[in-house]
C-alpha cells in the first residue's frame, strides 16, 4: 500500500472534482435544472484516471489494493468536504449531500476495485 500517494491522489481527485464541476455547473445548471449527472461523471473520470496512476505500478493483490485505495480516497473526500463546506459554514452546503456523498462512495469503490480486477487479468492484445 502506498499511502502517501494515495493521499495524494485523494486530494487531487478532491479538488479536481469540486473544480470542475464549479466551471461546467452553470451550463448545466440552466439547461438541465432537475438532472444532477455532472458530479458522478466528472467524479468517474476523475477516479479512474488516478486510480490508473495508482493501481499501474502494483503487482500482486490488485483488487485489494483497489479497494483499500478506494476507502482512503473515500476518508480523504470526506474529510476535505468537511473541512471545506461544513465547519466554516456549520450547516449543510447542499440539500441532498447525503445522497451525494453515498454516490460518491460507491462510485469510487466501485472504479477502483474493477481498476484493481482489471490490472490482474493477462491481456495479450494480438
Amino acid at each position: 500500500m502506498k499511502l502517501k500517494l494515495a493521499i495524494i491522489f485523494g486530494i487531487l481527485i478532491w479538488f479536481l472534482t469540486h473544480f470542475i464541476t464549479s466551471l461546467f455547473n452553470p451550463i448545466f445548471n440552466n439547461n438541465l435544472p432537475y438532472v444532477n449527472i455532472l458530479l458522478p461523471i466528472i467524479l468517474i473520470i476523475i477516479t479512474a484516471f488516478f486510480g490508473i496512476l495508482y493501481i499501474r505500478n502494483i503487482y500482486e493483490n490488485e483488487v485489494i489494493e483497489g479497494i483499500i485505495a478506494g476507502i482512503v480516497f473515500i476518508i480523504i473526500y470526506a474529510i476535505l468536504d468537511s473541512i471545506f463546506f461544513f465547519i466554516p459554514n456549520a450547516r449543510l452546503i447542499f440539500p441532498y449531500y447525503h445522497l451525494n456523498i453515498t454516490s460518491m462512495a460507491i462510485i469510487t469503490l466501485l472504479v477502483t476495485t474493477f481498476l484493481g480486477y482489471l490490472a490482474q487479468m493477462k491481456i495479450d492484445l494480438k
